[in-house]
């Protein structure tokens, strides 16, 4: 199977990687994926290039070292354009990067909101390795692991904004958690929720927002569907407290603002059909959205501020990049901006770049032809102390 991948990838020109590291059963692994287009079909592929284990601390240098291994392995070291990761130290030491990670700074900088500076022993760097042999791609900040922050961290922001938002969210999310974590105790209470709500509960984990989402999403469908009487007679055999009137209003109306993001995670997470054109379509109208939605929210609009304040904070960049604009541009799904100088910023890189690939192809005709000149042309060397 490495063999026949390796030969897939030998007659591939570009190729982008995703990796992750995560722990399981005390023991840590990495894992490493590529992607590309067929040259001949244009039809997007791609494949599992390792899942091994990381043995030792979770250093910059050690995620580093693990992932050039594997692209030198299957020999795309050269190949790769861009790697999809949030391993952020390792790539802002040894890949290419245009300029310094946002994350680095944030974590540069201490409460005064002044620059730290870093003092090193001299000693010690030298006894170091210096880490020039590993080589990595141009990186990219995963969207999908960024809009989990927007809708965790970011969201819990709103509790700054607003105490009476704090304390309703506080207590409604509480009691759904009590209810979680007793309907997962044992198959009785997974019996007990079967009985009385015709439809079993869904825990959210730890790792991905979404499923939290789909949890109360579950939960006020089976209040809206089976009455409150179900979900009453379900906290009254668990012994935990009921969800109040205006909680219920107010995870109805969070799920109701929330749904936008969950709608935008789904897009970015497809499998096949997701291109890098498609992310600033995705935010400009995940943004629009949220917009639209100020006026309707009852109870969320401190929420609704946090997620836009936290969409600019990280996508910000990125919905002015050059190259992310040309790729919406140049994978047209729908009219996401009507910004004309985004418009024209996309449309500059890719005029650049054609001229850039113009350029390149005539340059290597006038090359080749020259060496073939150079090759047949007889050069003719008069003799010293000779006069014809």
């Amino acid at each position: 199977m490495k063999k026949t991948l390796m030969l897939h990838l030998s007659k591939v020109s570009h190729v982008a990687t995703t990796t992750d590291c995560w722990t399981a059963h005390q023991q840590s692994f990495i894992g490493v994926t590529a992607h590309w287009t067929d040259e001949e079909t244009l039809e997007r592929r791609c494949a599992a290039l390792a899942c091994q284990r990381l043995k030792g601390s979770h250093t910059f240098a050690v995620l580093a070292g693990a992932l050039d291994d594997i692209h030198c392995q299957y020999r795309i070291r050269g190949k790769v354009v861009r790697t999809t990761t949030d391993f952020i130290k390792a790539f802002s030491v040894f890949g290419e990067q245009s300029q310094p990670e946002e994350a680095e700074l944030e974590s540069d900088q201490d409460f005064s909101g002044e620059t730290k500076a870093d003092y090193l022993d001299t000693f010690t760097i030298l006894e170091q390795d210096s880490g020039l042999e590993y080589q990595l791609p141009p990186h990219e900040r995963c969207a999908c692991h960024l809009l989990n922050l927007v809708a965790i961290t970011d969201a819990a922001k709103a509790g700054e904004m607003n105490d009476a938002y704090k304390r309703l969210s506080r207590a409604a999310f509480g009691k759904c958690q009590a209810i979680w974590n007793k309907s997962g105790q044992s198959y009785m209470e997974a019996e007990i929720v079967e009985s009385e709500c015709k439809f079993p509960l869904i825990r959210p984990t730890q790792t991905r927002w979404n499923s939290r989402y789909t949890a109360l999403e579950r939960i006020i469908r089976i209040i809206q569907e089976k009455g409150e009487d179900a979900t009453r007679n379900v906290c009254e055999k668990f012994k935990v407290k009921m969800l109040s009137p205006a909680e219920i209003a107010f995870l109805t109306d969070y799920c109701t603002m929330m749904k936008p993001v969950v709608k935008a995670l789904n897009s970015l997470q497809s499998e096949t059909n997701t291109h890098m054109g498609w992310l600033l379509p995705v935010i400009f109208q995940l943004k629009a959205k949220l917009s639209r939605l100020e006026t309707s929210t009852k109870m969320c609009l401190p929420l609704i501020r946090a997620i836009q304040d936290g969409v600019q904070k990280r996508f910000g960049g990125m919905m002015e990049d050059p190259e992310l604009i040309a790729a919406a541009i140049l994978l047209p799904k729908s009219t996401w901006t009507e910004r004309p100088d985004i418009i024209e910023a996309g449309l500059i890189y890719v005029r650049q770049h054609l001229d850039q690939m113009a350029e390149a192809g005539v340059e290597q005709v006038k090359q080749h032809s020259s060496d073939e000149e150079d090759f047949f042309s007889i050069k003719s060397k008069r003799p010293q102390g000779f006069f014809f």
